[in-house]
This record gives C-alpha cells, structure tokens and sequence, in this order.
C-alpha cells in the first residue's frame, strides 16, 4: 500500500519482481504516470490493482493479460481520450458491474468525456476464425490447422498450443497463419490448440481440442495387494475405450460378484482400476492374464498372484493350479468393455460352494461313524450285561425279548420276559425240590443285596393251566386240584 508519493512517477520491471506473492497492490493519490509492459511480470498472483487519483494518461492492456484481475480501480486519472485505453471501456462493459467505475478522459478539446460514451473511429476488437479439418487422428500421423484474423487497429496472430508434446511449427502473417503437427503423440490427446488474434482494444480466441486414436497399452501391473478387499491393480491407457478381459492359467476368468473388474479414476484416455478378489484363498493362487483391446490394436501383461499356502504344504506351492475357479454366474461387462468370448468359456465351480460341499462330506462321515461306534457300544454292553446278571441266566434272548426255557440238567433259571401274558418281570422255574433251604436259601433263590430270598412260583403269571405243572413243583401246604 502506497500514499501520497508524489515523486513516485513510473514502476518498472524490477520494482516488484520481489514481491512473486504479491495479491493486492494499491498505489493512490501519488504521481504515478507510467507502467512499464513488464512491470507485473513476476507477480503472477496479482488480483487486485488500486491506482486511483494518479497522473496516469495511457494505459496498456498488455501489462495484465498474463493476470487473472477481479479488480482494476482506476478513477481520477486524466485519461486521455484515444485507442490505447478503449480496452478499458471494453473492460467495464464485460463486467456488467452494478458499481462501475466512473471514468472520464480528456478530449482534443480538454474536454471531460465519460468513457462510457467514448466512441473511436477505427478502433475495435479483433477476431479469429480457426479452419481446422477433423482434429480426431490416429497416432503418428500428422495434421495442419488454419486461422485467419481481421480487426481494426490489425491485429497480430498467434498460437496458444498449451504444452503440445507432438513436434509443431506454425507459419504465420499479420491476418493469415497455419500450424502443422507431425507424428502426432497419444500424450496430446485432449488438449486445446487456440489461435489468438490481439490488437490494443482487446483479443480474440478460436480453440479446438485435439483427439489421438491409439491402441491399449498397460502401463502397469502389480501383484495383489490386501485392503478391504483383495486387489490386482493395474493402469490401461488406450482411445477409443479399450476392453478388458482376464485370464486365469491361460482360461477366460469369468467375474462374478466375488471377482470382478473395477475402475476408480479415469483421466482422459487413462485408466486407473483393479481386479478385485472376494476373499480368495489357496484354489485363486496363479497366473492372472490381463489383454486390453481396442479397433487400433491390443496389449496383454502378466502377473502371478499368490494369495494363501495349500494346505499341508509349508509353502504353498503347487504347480498344478486349476484351471477353473468359478462358477458361470454370466459374465456381466466391466466398467470400460467386455471382450468375453462365449464360445471360448469353459465351466467353472465357485470356490466357495466346492469348499462347502467338502466341508459337509466330512461332517457327515463324521456323524455317521459317531453313529455306528455308538451303536456297537451299546451292543457290547448288552452282551456284557447278559453274561453277568445277577439273577443268573443262561439262556439269553436278544435284549430281552422271548422266553428263556431252561436246558434240561442245568438247573433253575430266572429270566426277565416281555410276553404279553407275563405279569411279573420276574420268574423261577425250577427243575427239582420246591422247598426253600433253610440254610443257604437252596437252589431257588434269589440274592438280594446281601440277603437271599427264596422264590415260589406263581403259576398264574405266565398263563401256564395246572396241568401243565409238575406236581413236585407245588409249594408245600398248598392244595392241589384235579
């Protein structure tokens, strides 16, 4: 900020060259009367200009044109009235600013004239007109742009071809000129070529964007890398839109929602994306194959992924990868294209489904093994049980089930029945004397505890008529009936 400077009168090159951060500069009521061309040169961060009540009579535009101004204040000046500061007048009416400036400038006459109404024979903005041909061309060839400019003052041309890689040389004359670009390179694809027209009023621009066909090329790939999900990035540039298509061991992969392609940036003709892997395991280990392929050609890259070791084997190698890994839920079309050949697809299984159905097969080996060693458990038991019951029997029947009938000569045997006639689980029939031992309980008795018990027969329970029964095997007292 500068004041009341009156002896300040001219701001050259070198007076602000210092100050590259410089934004806003204000120079007011001092007796600055001229600004060199290159003055701001440096300062390209300039936004704001204050030259009010100065001695300024002229003023270039060409001391801004490299600035991004949002403001030039530049009231009190004594203009004088002429083509050099009609930019300004052109200026103010870009703006359409409801707090205009108010600017006057002198006359022949010394005369104050608002500027707003200052009218100038011969003096207008120029214009341009760029004949261009298809700007849509393969790689390494080569093209020729045309323009031609009119304004009165004349203005001159020149071209704003940004940072054009392609070798370029332009041809030009104060209202004609041309531009050709040889061996045009994928690098200057999309960007703009412009052919300016310029005289003291103001400028004029015709701009036209540049399209290079070429084919795909990848420009990287790397093995997997584990975030949220498992991913093989890669980076694909190509124009038109390249389509991708994976291999896996040499067989067209088949995405799915558990592996599928996903771009996350795209610049232009650059693809930035990954394969992307839903919790792989052992069975997705191998070579992944990536070919992007356009109508200009088609490149292809390697990689091999490894994603966790076999079981058993310490480090998880297995040259014999399968060649098929998933199962054809349709393959759906990646985000930039689809080269999938249908008649070339092979069958496939889901990972995740093979490993389910593996994993069933061993539980239900395991529950029936469980079932049948079970089974012989209880068995042996029963067997164990019938050999050692206390109530010595000898004649078994398969749990239980049946009569037991004694073996002549062996003795008496008790047996636990289910007939339907039976109404006691328990019952003696005994092959000699019915008559308890006073001693030992004899033969027919039945050891309770530490306590023998004898046992008499009740023939009512087993549905067996007295004829049936012996007469020795009546208990004694008892009555016998014809």
């Amino acid at each position: 900020f500068i004041a009341n400077q009156k002896r300040l009168e001219i701001i050259n090159e070198d007076d602000v060259e210092a100050y590259v951060g410089l934004r806003n500069l204000t120079i007011v009521d001092s007796g600055l009367k001229f600004v060199a061309h290159k003055a701001f040169l440096k300062n390209s961060n300039l936004q704001h200009i204050n030259f009010t009540r100065n001695k300024l009579t002229s003023l270039s535009r060409k001391h801004f044109r490299h600035l991004d101004l949002s403001e030039l204040i530049l009231v009190g000046n004594p203009f004088t009235c002429s083509c050099d500061i009609m930019w300004i007048k052109t200026l103010q009416e870009a703006k359409s600013s409801p707090d205009t400036q108010d600017l006057y400038c002198l006359n022949e006459s010394s005369k104050n004239i608002p500027l707003a109404n200052l009218q100038i024979p011969n003096c207008g903005l120029p214009s341009a007109n760029l004949a261009a041909p298809n700007l849509t061309v393969e790689e390494g060839k080569s093209i020729t742009l045309s323009c031609s400019v009119a304004g009165d003052p004349v203005p001159n041309m020149y071209w704003d071809v940004g940072n054009l890689v392609s070798k370029h040389m332009n041809e030009t004359s104060h209202t004609q000129g041309s531009l050709r670009i040889t061996n045009i390179s994928s690098d200057d694809s999309g960007k703009q070529i412009s052919c300016v027209a310029e005289n003291l009023v103001g400028e004029d621009q015709d701009s036209v964007n540049l399209t290079v066909h070429f084919a795909p090329t990848i420009t990287f790939l790397e093995s997997p890398t584990s975030d949220h999900h498992w991913c093989i990035p890669f980076t694909v540039k190509g124009n038109p839109k390249p389509a991708l298509q994976w291999f896996y061991n040499g067989a067209i992969l088949n995405e799915s929602k558990y592996i599928c392609t996903k771009i996350h940036v795209t610049n232009h003709t650059e693809y930035h994306g990954c394969l992307q892997l839903d919790n792989p395991t052992h069975m997705n280990n191998g070579d992944y194959t990536l070919i992007a392929k356009n109508e200009y050609g088609k490149d292809e890259k390697q990689i091999s992924a490894h994603f966790m070791g076999w079981p058993g084997i310490d480090d998880g190698a297995n040259p014999n990868y399968p060649d098929v890994i998933y199962e054809d839920y349709g393959t759906a079309a990646n985000d930039i294209g689809d080269t999938t050949n249908r008649s070339n697809e092979i069958p496939s299984t889901d990972v995740t489904d093979k490993t389910g159905r593996e994993h069933l097969s061993v539980y239900a080996v395991v529950v029936i093994a469980s079932v049948v060693g079970f089974c012989l458990l209880v068995m042996l038991f029963l067997l164990k049980l019938a050999r050692h019951s206390k109530f010595g029997m000898k004649d078994f029947s398969w749990f239980g089930f049946g009569k037991v009938k004694s073996r002549q000569g062996v003795g008496p045997a008790s047996v636990i029945s289910n007939d339907d006639d039976s109404a006691s689980p328990l019952h003696h029939i005994s092959n000699g004397s019915n008559t308890p031992s006073s001693s030992e309980g004899g033969p027919d008795a039945v050891i309770i505890g530490m306590t023998k018990i004898p046992v008499i027969e009740n023939p009512q329970y087993f549905g067996i008529t007295n004829s049936q029964l012996k007469p020795d095997t009546w208990p004694r007292g008892s009555p016998k009936t014809a």
